[in-house]
């Protein structure tokens, strides 16, 4: 059986704790791969690699810095297919999500190349007699990432581009479920000549992760996951001294008005809440029908949502792939079951899904709620499965308000013609990120993802401004030079004496 190992000082270091993990391919069920699992000391010697690194990396120049990014680039898009071609091994999601994933990774090396811009720093000249002041911007030391299974490329892609370019060192733990994408991530970087250490890959599962935020030597933490594991990760690290940002879970709303465009809105739904089988953060997962246009908006995403095949993600007509575990299945499929009991209409049941030739496969077919209450478990809870639930609002303002008592702010979108209500709605609703008649409204690499309430604990958002920002810290320099005409007495410097 194939293993996994670490990735610690530019080479492949096998694991030495004994304990190793299953890694399925769900599309068969199949355990084709093992990964090693590291123990405390293990995350010990790889921070301590980093931090070896960073006494030169940290001082290395802009210029030496974005050589290596430029060349990264240039690898991570001849070798997509191959990246994708590990994803869906292992995540289950078909090819084009996963090529879409790495697309969407590539933006923030884009933004690491062009870091001697975004690191200028500022200078005052002569705020009082021959004094200067500068702000500059500086590297923490080693950082840490803890990434999710849902997308095993791309938020890595998030966190270390950016954290390198700005000096830093890098020790990445990412999902034990689908860890063989970022050793891909790692070994390219190499190839484009990226110093040994500067970015290890450790794979591990609590033990490791509880190992990085207690270790005196990570400066800061990046995290991206469930909002339970996300408060876990913000208050231990933060108790550690650390800084800290860390993502949590989601419930996005698409609230859809009375005058919206329904086929354009039931697209959107569809896509949203189904595509990467729902297991992604920004995933629609609940629509707010306003007034009477709720009855033809279901009966437009049922008959979308009917026509979507699913299959194995190497299959070039699939359009949805497995979940991730059996485990995942089940419970992503337990709350569609419970729906009904709790009040809702089960428009379409997608549990008893299965493909010939691939039965023990992690399948889920589409389900759609109609007619879900705020209270019940399927709207409440983070479903990160392939369910999309409907809920009725008499009006805009209670759909806001609706929309607003959730404890989540991740995403949101409004679906509408009309631009007084759309502005209302951005400046209104209670969510980092909003999508004006745009389903996903994940920003462009130049500006920063995250969300509000408990989808985000910390103060900075993940890469854009806020991701340089996280990376470094700013230092203020007061400068008084005396003028070449004062020397003492003796000393020629070859300037005219001003009398």
């Amino acid at each position: 059986m194939k293993t996994v190992n670490h990735w610690i000082g530019g080479k492949t270091v096998e694991g030495a704790s004994g304990n190793f993990g299953p890694v399925t391919d769900p599309a068969t069920g199949e355990v084709t791969t093992q990964v090693a699992l590291a123990s405390v000391e293990e995350v010990d010697a790889a921070v301590q690699v980093a931090r070896e690194a960073f006494q030169t990396w940290g001082q290395s120049s802009l210029a030496a810095r974005t050589k290596v990014l430029f060349a990264y680039r240039a690898l991570l898009d001849a070798n997509r297919d191959a990246i994708a071609e590990l994803i869906t091994a292992e995540h289950g999601k078909v090819h084009s999500d996963a090529l879409g994933e790495v697309a969407r990774g590539l933006e923030i090396v884009e933004l690491a190349c062009g870091i001697t811009t975004q690191l200028k720093g500022e200078l005052s000249t002569s705020v009082s007699n021959r004094v200067d002041v500068a702000a500059i911007r500086q590297p923490l030391g080693v950082v840490a990432g803890i990434t999710p299974f849902n997308f095993p490329a791309m938020v890595p892609m998030w966190m270390f581009p950016l954290a390198i370019a700005c000096g830093n060192t890098f020790v990445l733990k990412p999902s034990e479920k689908d860890p063989s994408a970022a050793n891909k991530l790692a070994e390219l970087a190499k190839e484009a000549g990226l110093p040994d250490g500067v970015l290890n890959v450790l794979h591990g599962d609590k033990v490791a992760v509880d190992a990085l935020l207690a270790h005196p030597d990570v400066a800061a933490v990046s995290f991206v996951g469930s909002t339970p594991i996300a408060r876990h990760i913000h208050t231990t690290a933060s108790a550690n001294g650390k800084r800290v940002q860390a993502l949590g879970g989601a419930k996005n709303h698409m609230l859809v008005l009375p005058d919206a465009d329904l086929d354009a809105a039931a697209d959107a739904a569809v896509s949203a809440a189904y595509g990467s089988a729902g297991e992604r953060c920004m995933a629609i997962s609940a629509v707010v029908a306003v007034g009477s246009i709720g009855d033809e908006l279901v009966q437009k995403i049922r008959e979308r949502a009917e026509k979507i095949k699913i299959g194995p993600g190497n299959d070039p007509t699939s359009e949805m792939g497995p979940l991730i575990t059996k485990a995942h299945r089940d419970k992503v499929a337990s709350y569609v079951h419970g729906a009904a009991e709790q009040g809702a209409d089960v428009v379409l049941d997608g549990t008893g899904y299965t493909v010939d030739g691939f039965e023990d496969g992690h399948w889920i077919g589409l389900s759609l709620l109609d007619n879900v209450k705020t209270d019940s478990d399927a709207y409440r809870d983070e479903i990160f499965g392939p369910v999309l639930c409907v809920l009725r609002a008499e009006t805009y303002e209670e759909g806001v308000a609706l929309i607003n008592a959730s404890p989540f702010g991740n995403g949101t979108a409004i679906f509408t013609r009309d631009g007084g209500a759309a502005r209302r709605f951005q400046l209104e609703i209670q969510a980092g990120m909003v999508g004006v008649n745009v389903p996903i409204p994940v920003p462009v690499g130049y500006h920063s993802f995250g969300g509000w309430k408990d989808s985000l604990f910390g103060d900075h958002h993940i890469y854009g401004n806020d991701g340089i920002h996280f990376y470094t810290r700013g230092k203020v320099v007061t400068t008084r030079w005396p003028d070449p005409s004062e020397a003492p007495a003796g000393v020629d410097l070859g300037f005219p004496r001003n009398h």
